[in-house]
C-alpha cells in the first residue's frame, strides 16, 4: 500500500501531516494507532470547536463525567472539561510517543488550546499554559496560543520557559513575522541562561481557506463591477501562505538563526490550518496539494485527510511561482482591497468563533452534568 499512499510521499518531501480532530474513541478503538502506522500520521490538533462536537455531541464522555464528579462533586465545569480533554490528549500523546522518539522530538505532537477568553491576556495565557502543560505532563504536548498582539509576549515567555507552543489563528504574513521573532527571542533567552533548546519544537498555524472565503466574496463584487479578476479567485490564500514560507526560508538562512541552530534549536515550522476546502467549486485537496514543502506541517480534518489519501498528488509546491504570488497580493490595493483589514477581521472572527464554541461546550457540559447526577 505504501507506494500508492500520497500521505507517505509527503513525509519524504519534508512535510508532516497532522489530524485536526480528536474524540475519545479515536484512541480507544485503535484507529489513531492505525493512522500512525499506515499513513505515517505525525501529530494531532484540537480546539474548542472540535471538543464541543466530541463531548456535547456524543455519550462517550458520560462515564468520565460521572467518575470525575463522584470524586469531586464541587468541580467547576471548566475544570471538568479540562479533565476530560487532558485524558484524551494524554492518550493521543502516548500513541504518538514512538513518532516523537524516532524523530528526536521533531514530530509526534498533540495540541491543547488555552481558554479562548485569554486571547488578549498575556499573563493569564502564560499561567494557564504552564498549568495545562504540567497537568498533561507529556514531552510531546504543544500548548496552543492565539497569535494576537498580546499573544506575542506569551509566546516569547513560554518558549523561554521551555514550553512547546503551537501559535494559532494566524492570517497575516506581518503577524507571522512577529510570531517567528517572538519564538527566536524566547530561544535566545534560554541559550543565554545556559538552558537546553534541542528538544523544543514550535509551529505557527497559518490559516488558509478562510482567507480565500473572505477575499473571493470581495473579488465577486469586483467581477460584478466588470473588472476581470476571475483569475485571482481561489489563489490569494495560497499566495499569502507562500509569502509566509518565503519569510521562513529567509530567517532560517540568517546568521542569527544559524547561531541558535548550532545550540541545537529547531525552526518553528509553518503549519497550514483551515485546509478543508470551503468552496465546492474548488478541488477538495486544493489546500494540501498547493502547500507542500520541507519543514512544514499541514493539519487536516478527517474528510480532507481521506480525500488526499484517496486522490491527492504529492509534489513540492511552496517554492514555486513566488513572484506570481507576490504580484497577486500586491495587486489587491488597486482593487480597493485592504488585505490587512481583512486579516484583522478574520482574526477577530476566529477568536469569537472559538469563544462561542467554548461557551456552547460549557453550557452543554453543564446540562449533561445536571442530567447525569440527577
Amino acid at each position: 500500500m505504501g507506494e500508492h499512499n500520497p500521505l507517505l510521499r509527503l513525509r519524504e518531501l519534508g512535510q508532516s501531516i497532522w489530524y485536526d480532530y480528536i474524540r475519545k474513541d479515536l484512541m480507544e478503538s485503535g484507529e489513531l494507532a492505525r493512522l500512525i502506522r499506515e499513513d505515517g500520521l505525525g501529530g494531532l490538533t484540537s480546539n474548542p470547536a472540535i471538543f464541543d462536537k466530541a463531548i456535547t455531541g456524543s455519550d462517550l464522555y458520560d462515564d468520565g463525567i460521572r467518575q470525575a464528579l463522584a470524586a469531586d462533586p464541587d468541580m467547576s465545569t471548566p475544570a471538568l472539561f479540562y479533565r476530560l480533554a487532558i485524558e484524551d490528549l494524554q492518550a493521543a500523546a502516548d500513541a504518538f510517543r514512538g513518532t516523537h522518539e524516532q524523530t528526536q522530538g521533531q514530530d509526534g505532537f498533540v495540541s491543547l488550546e488555552v481558554s479562548p477568553d485569554l486571547a488578549f491576556d498575556t499573563e493569564g495565557t502564560v499561567r494557564e499554559a504552564l498549568d495545562l502543560a504540567a497537568q498533561v505532563d507529556r514531552p510531546n504536548l504543544m500548548i496552543k496560543v492565539p497569535g494576537t498582539l498580546p499573544g506575542l509576549g506569551a509566546i516569547e515567555q513560554l518558549t523561554a520557559q521551555g514550553i512547546n507552543v503551537n501559535v494559532t489563528l494566524l492570517f497575516a504574513v506581518a503577524r507571522y513575522e512577529a510570531v517567528l521573532e517572538a519564538y527566536i527571542k524566547g530561544l535566545e533567552a534560554r541559550v543565554e541562561q545556559g538552558l537546553p533548546v534541542d528538544r523544543m519544537a514550535s509551529v505557527a498555524s497559518f490559516f488558509v481557506s478562510r482567507v480565500d472565503s473572505a477575499l473571493d466574496d470581495m473579488l465577486e463584487e469586483r467581477i460584478r463591477e466588470g473588472r476581470p479578476v476571475e483569475h485571482m479567485q481561489g489563489r490569494l490564500a495560497i499566495a499569502n501562505a507562500k509569502l509566509a514560507y518565503a519569510h521562513f526560508l529567509q530567517v532560517t538562512q540568517s546568521e542569527r538563526w544559524q547561531r541558535l541552530k548550532a545550540a541545537g534549536a529547531r525552526p518553528q515550522r509553518l503549519l497550514w490550518a483551515s485546509t478543508g476546502t470551503k468552496n465546492p467549486a474548488y478541488s477538495d485537496v486544493l489546500y494540501v496539494e498547493s502547500l507542500i514543502g520541507a519543514d512544514t506541517v499541514n493539519t487536516l480534518p478527517p474528510a480532507t485527510y481521506d480525500a488526499f489519501r484517496d486522490h491527492g498528488k504529492a509534489e513540492p509546491a511552496l517554492e514555486k511561482d513566488l513572484e506570481q504570488s507576490r504580484a497577486l497580493i500586491q495587486g489587491l490595493p488597486d482593487l480597493g482591497i485592504d488585505l490587512e483589514s481583512v486579516t484583522d477581521r478574520l482574526e477577530s472572527e476566529g477568536i469569537e468563533a472559538f469563544a462561542k464554541a467554548f461557551d456552547h461546550l460549557m453550557q452543554g457540559l453543564e446540562d449533561k452534568r445536571a442530567r447525569l447526577t440527577a
